[in-house]
């Protein structure tokens, strides 16, 4: 295997034939890495829920680079030319919506919200308008309706399978990528890493802000996502 890439939660592996080893490291990050440490079990975690996730999305009709989980760790994927771009979809108010606003958290918004940051570590993922992707060249016209109609989707897709098991999506991010047939389709992981995931009946959170906010143990919270979802 070939070393492509090494980010702060995933290690990427060319393994020919266009496809990639993903593997899912233990360290979690908070506030551009100011705040990290290493959460044993983190991994194996987000790669099942991913996994769950992104076979879900496949079977309502969404492409994604998923082929299929190989491990405890470790997901196999199509290899894709990812977009400079990070897409947050959001349901209800929280994180910086609510800094940036002056919302309070927990507010329902009055329909889905779809914000694009650029995928920038040294410019620390600035939000950005529609303008700003044209001009940087990371998507055109058409290339930008479909993320935003394929992230509406999705969040209904997730919206309604988290409400089924007990969990209210409040909002999440996604990632897209270029597969080698020229397709769009959504990459990365989908896990309490990168969804905000709060018990509908308690209003707990489950997600990675237990870690951000020292709210409870970041394990036992992903564990329980994991245990609801399989339900």
């Amino acid at each position: 295997m070939r070393l492509l890439y090494e980010g702060k939660a995933k290690i990427l592996y060319d393994v020919g034939d266009n496809k990639c080893l993903v593997y899912f490291k233990d360290t979690a990050t908070a506030f551009d890495a100011t705040k990290k440490a290493i959460v044993e079990g983190k991994g194996v975690l987000n790669n099942t829920i991913s996994s769950i996730l992104f076979k879900l999305l496949e079977e309502k009709g969404i492409k994604t680079h998923f082929i299929k989980r190989v491990s405890d760790r470790e997901m196999l994927v199509w290899k894709a030319k990812r977009l400079d771009l990070e897409v947050v979809v959001r349901n209800i108010a929280a994180g910086s919506l609510c800094k940036r606003l002056g919302l309070k958290e927990g507010e329902k918004l009055r329909e889905p919200l779809v914000e694009f940051f650029y995928k920038k570590d040294e410019l620390h993922d600035p939000l950005i308008c529609q303008e700003h992707i044209f001009m940087l060249g990371i998507a055109d016209k058409k290339t930008l309706s479909q993320i935003r109609k394929t992230a509406k989707k999705v969040n209904h897709i997730l919206k309604n399978f988290f409400r089924a098991h007990c969990l209210l999506l409040v909002d999440f991010k996604l990632e897209f990528g270029i597969l080698p047939d020229g397709s769009l389709a959504v990459v990365d992981e989908i896990s309490p890493d990168t969804c905000r995931l709060w018990d509908i009946k308690t209003g707990e959170k489950l997600d990675k802000d237990r870690f951000r906010f020292d709210l409870g143990d970041l394990i036992e919270g992903y564990k329980r996502v994991l245990e609801k979802i399989q339900s």
